[in-house]
């Protein structure tokens, strides 16, 4: 069969990215014809006005009428020139501003002197009255200028009819780019009023937009100008704030966006693009923390660094923290294997160029411990691995003990062998005054570091701090799943209360507190405020559209095995200092003699290894006497 297309007749291949080049150069060359049409149109309009001007907008006489139309060819030509000899056409029309109107006069000036010096060669300016080359100029500024900025003006304004009525909150530096953006960019979006409560503020326009009066009036503006959204632009704000605004704007039923926070604005970013809804943290926030970048980053940079527990939740928000840091590798052992599987694919697609190991291993293995030790020579542990779950614990006192206490034992002591630097501890709130099982292997733990410090090179540094939002093991989750299956949010108490703080705030000031410790302290982050669990638990079940008491319920279950009433962050006897970084705290360590602290916990290892739960729970009540817990396990 004959080749359909012979050698010489095969179409061309079609290469689109040229095809797309050439319309591109197509289009702007219409667009710069059109650009040049009307600009060539203003100069005859410009120069036979200042005649009708001249003449006081009356006819103008025939001998200067000829001179006008005489002249002109002369005025195009000259003024021509000037529009591409001083660059007239690199302006953008759609942003014209000040450069542009300032060119636009160099070229009027230039073009009126050299229009008159060849006019005056000519003809000696016979028949042109002195007043018109000014005139013309004047108007040639106006026609050219004027053109320009309608268009703009019409290009950011011209939609203010159409789009979802907009109020925002907060008229500094983030709502004015904010009005701005929408302005320019979002035609669906049509902002009619600001709300701020800085009293100079009241009354300004910003981008033609008025300050109409406070947070507190922001029922009556949504009503007064029929507003279908309301944009909370301040994104440093603290979270006290936040709380009135949603409120306000709950009272008023009309819909709310935040822009987010200030950590995560950065300069240049489009605002509109990253309106979300207001989260719980932005309700339950704190104010931005502040970090010694330079001492953490000289304290992770090129490091060893081994993070146990690596793929839970404060895990693996440190291992991305560290990542950022760029250390000489980072190793991450959990024995969580879908978990830490996850978090390798998380980490690799973030950080391809980190040099990074993953080890599926326990830490009561000791063997496997040395292995790792031996091979990457580490210089700084964080150690985040335990069991955290309050009422599972309860009933499983041997491997509670063995995970967060002898656990705890192995891997110090490995650490120490192996020359390690530095080994920080994460602890929890729950070690102090522990009433559960949980809180007591903590404690016990933080025991045993804060005493091995003096009897090793290693530095051991504990860090304790309450709840964190979102974390595996927190209230967190449980409600928005209970909110999403339609209910009820059960809560064990009205009035019970807990600390929060978020992981990315936990774990930078676990590094702040890192590079802070010389070794044995008990670093204390500041937690704020304890909030009570049933107003997280309206909170969510608002955020999430719903009417608590009405759409879904919430039901009281009573405390649970093990549970506290409130929490604390450190123990009576423990002296609280300042530290130079205003969010961490300092506690005193209680000592302990050595000796006996080692020959309590290697007992605790033999009843672990003997499986007796009433004798590892009295040797963990001799080891931690302030634990509260222990009687009613034991009875």
């Amino acid at each position: 069969m004959p080749d359909p297309f012979p050698l010489d007749t095969h179409p061309p291949p079609c290469d689109h990215t040229q095809m797309k080049r050439i319309n591109l150069i197509l289009a702007r060359l219409r667009h710069g014809m059109t650009v040049f049409a009307h600009d060539l149109i203003v100069i005859p309009l410009a120069w036979l006005g200042a005649y009708w001007l001249r003449f006081n907008l009356d006819t103008i006489p025939a001998e200067f009428r000829k001179a006008a139309f005489m002249a002109l060819p002369v005025v195009i030509i000259v003024q021509t020139a000037m529009f591409w000899s001083f660059g007239l056409y690199r302006g953008v029309w759609r942003f014209a501003s000040v450069p542009d109107l300032i060119r636009i006069i160099k070229v009027a000036l230039a073009g009126v002197l050299l229009s008159s010096l060849s006019l005056f060669v000519i003809n000696r300016l016979d028949a042109i009255p002195r007043s018109v080359p000014l005139l013309y100029g004047l108007l040639l500024i106006m026609f050219l200028g004027g053109s320009r900025f309608v268009f703009r003006w019409f290009r950011d304004y011209g939609y203010l009819l159409k789009g979802k009525r907009v109020l925002i909150v907060g008229a500094g530096e983030a709502g004015e780019n904010l009005v701005r953006d929408l302005l320019r960019r979002h035609h669906d979006f049509q902002p009619v009023a600001f709300v701020d409560d800085k009293i100079g503020n009241r009354g300004k326009e910003i981008q033609g937009v008025r300050v109409v009066g406070t947070l507190n009036d922001i029922p009556t503006v949504v009503q007064q100008y029929a507003v279908e959204l309301v944009i909370i632009a301040m994104p440093s704000v603290k979270a006290e704030i936040i709380r009135r605004v949603v409120k306000l704007c709950e009272d008023a039923q009309v819909e709310y966006r935040t822009l987010p926070s200030v950590n995560d604005l950065t300069q240049g970013r489009v605002l509109v693009d990253a309106l979300r809804q207001v989260s719980l943290e932005d309700l339950l926030g704190r104010d931005p923390v502040t970090l010694e970048w330079e001492k953490i980053t000289e304290g992770i940079e090129d490091k060893s660094i081994l993070v146990t527990g690596g793929a839970g939740s404060i895990g693996s928000e440190l291992c991305r923290q560290i990542a950022m840091l760029k250390p000489k590798i980072l190793i991450v052992v959990d024995q969580n294997e879908h978990q830490l599987y996850e978090l390798r694919l998380a980490i690799s697609a973030a950080f391809s160029d980190l040099n990074c190991a993953y080890f599926l291993e326990d830490i009561t293995d000791r063997v496997a411990l040395q292995r790792i030790f031996r091979e990457f020579s580490i210089e700084l542990v964080f150690h985040a691995a335990a069991y955290k779950h309050v009422p599972m614990l309860e009933s499983q006192i041997r491997v509670a003990i063995r995970n967060n206490t002898i656990g705890t034992q192995i891997l110090a002591e490995e650490a120490v062998q192996a020359g390690v630097k530095k080994f920080v501890l994460i602890s929890t709130d729950k070690a102090v005054h522990p009433a559960n099982i949980m809180g007591a292997t903590k404690r016990a733990a933080e025991i045993f570091c804060q005493n091995f410090n003096a009897h090793a090179n290693t530095a051991f540094i504990t860090v304790r701090f309450g709840n964190v939002l979102g974390s595996a093991g927190s209230v967190v989750p449980l409600f928005k799943r209970q909110i999403e299956e339609g209910g009820p949010v059960t809560v064990t108490h009205p009035e019970i209360t807990r600390y929060f703080m978020t992981i990315p705030e936990a774990s930078q000031l676990i590094l702040q507190a890192t590079v802070m410790g010389q070794g044995g302290e008990i670093f204390v982050l500041d937690m704020g405020e304890s909030i009570k669990i049933v107003e997280l638990a309206t909170q969510m079940i608002k955020l999430a559209g719903h009417v608590p008491g009405e759409d879904i319920e919430i039901v009281y279950t009573g405390l649970r095995p093990g549970e506290k009433m409130f929490e604390e962050l450190f123990h009576e006897r423990e002296a609280l200092s300042a530290t130079h970084h205003p969010k961490i705290l300092q506690a005193q360590h209680r000592s302990e003699e050595w000796d006996a602290l080692l020959l309590k916990c290697n007992e605790l290892q033999s009843g672990i290894d003997g499986c007796n739960d009433e004798n590892i729970l009295s040797l963990l009540l001799e080891l931690v006497p302030e634990f509260t817990g222990a009687a009613e396990i034991l009875s």
